[in-house]
C-alpha cells in the first residue's frame, strides 16, 4: 500500500518538521519505503512551505505524485492551492483554527482540528505541528504511534523544556484523530 501526502502551510508552522517526522519514522519501520520532498517559498518564516511524503510497502517510483491520497493544510492559501490535487476518496486534514473556508467537495473526507488554538492552550504555539502529526497518525494509522513518538522524542530530546508539552500535544492529537476516525 502506498500513501501520498502533502503537508502545506506558512513557514514557521513546522510544516517541514511534521513531514520529516513522518518520513524518518517510516525509515525506522524496516517494512516501509519512504521519500521526502521539501518545497520552500521565497521567504522561510511567513512564506509558503510544503513537502511531499510518500510511504509505501513497495518500491516508490516517484517522490511526488500529481494527485495525493492525503493533504494536511495549515492555512487558507494552502487549501486553495492544493485541494484540487487531492484525489477522489482522499483525506483532508485542516487546521481549523486558521482555515475557515468550508470545503464543498463531497468526494473526500475532511478532518478538522483546531491545532493552533490547542497549541496555545498547551502554552506553546510551537507544538501545533506535533498536534497535527498526532491527528494524522491517530486517524490514518499509517505508522505505529509508538514508533512516531519515539522518533519525535529522539529529535526533540535536547529541548527538554518543550518535551513534556510536545508529548501532551502528540497525545491530544492522537486522541482527536482517533475520535474523528470512529
Amino acid at each position: 500500500m502506498e500513501t501520498n501526502l502533502c503537508v502545506a502551510g506558512f513557514g514557521g508552522q513546522g510544516v517541514m518538521t511534521l513531514g520529516k517526522f513522518l518520513a524518518e519514522a517510516a525509515c525506522d519501520d524496516s517494512s516501509k519505503n519512504v521519500t521526502f520532498f521539501p518545497s520552500y517559498g521565497a521567504e522561510q518564516r511567513g512564506g509558503t512551505a510544503n513537502c511531499y511524503v510518500v510511504i509505501s510497502d513497495e518500491e516508490i517510483g516517484a517522490p511526488i505524485s500529481t494527485t495525493m491520497d492525503d493533504l494536511i493544510v495549515m492555512n487558507e492559501p494552502s487549501l486553495a492551492k492544493f485541494l484540487p490535487r487531492l484525489k477522489k476518496g482522499g483525506r483532508l486534514f485542516i487546521n481549523s483554527s486558521i482555515v475557515k473556508t468550508e470545503v464543498s467537495r463531497e468526494d473526500i473526507t475532511v478532518v478538522k482540528a483546531p491545532v493552533t488554538d490547542m497549541a496555545f492552550a498547551l502554552g506553546s504555539g510551537k507544538v501545533l505541528n506535533v498536534l497535527m502529526l498526532g491527528v494524522y497518525v491517530g486517524y490514518t494509522a499509517v505508522l505505529d504511534e509508538g514508533l512516531v513518538w519515539n522518533l519525535v522524542e529522539h529529535k526533540l530530546g535536547k529541548k527538554v523544556a518543550l518535551l513534556e508539552t510536545n508529548r501532551a500535544a502528540f497525545e491530544q492529537g492522537l486522541k482527536l484523530g482517533k475520535e474523528a476516525r470512529a
